[in-house]
């Protein structure tokens, strides 16, 4: 049962970070946790390692519509692996109750700003 419960959270995961453009680690780690019953350093490590090719197939098809900033993307991937090796260490020192508060701290924090975003803009007009 569990690889079936893997594939579909990876599957509708990856669909959903591929059309919004969100991190696939949002979803992957609570579900991981919550359906898999992973620790939470687990599903985050687990979520790290899923999110390679979800992120080499969403650049590769936004690059067909032009979308992708290669030069930003380099930099910002570059730097990334600096916070990642310190983002590690930091996960091993902490316990699990604190990772599962900071991770629930930071889903509620970007969920505040993109509806505080949304209502900001000014409506679409009609097509």
């Amino acid at each position: 049962m569990s690889v079936i419960a893997a594939m579909a959270i990876g599957l509708l995961a990856g669909a959903t970070a591929g059309m919004m453009g969100i991190g696939g680690g949002i979803l992957f780690v609570p579900a991981l946790a919550i359906f898999l019953d992973k620790t939470q350093i687990q599903a985050e490590a687990t979520s790290l390692l899923a999110i390679i090719p979800v992120a080499i197939v969403g650049a590769w098809r936004q690059a067909h519509y032009g979308n992708v900033r290669l030069g930003d993307g380099l930099q910002i991937g570059a730097l990334s692996v600096v916070g990642a090796i310190a983002g590690a260490i930091v996960a091993n020192a902490l316990s699990q109750r604190a990772l599962e508060v900071c991770f629930g701290l930071m889903m509620l924090t970007v969920a505040f700003r993109l509806v505080r975003q949304a209502y900001r803009m000014p409506p679409e007009p009609p097509v």
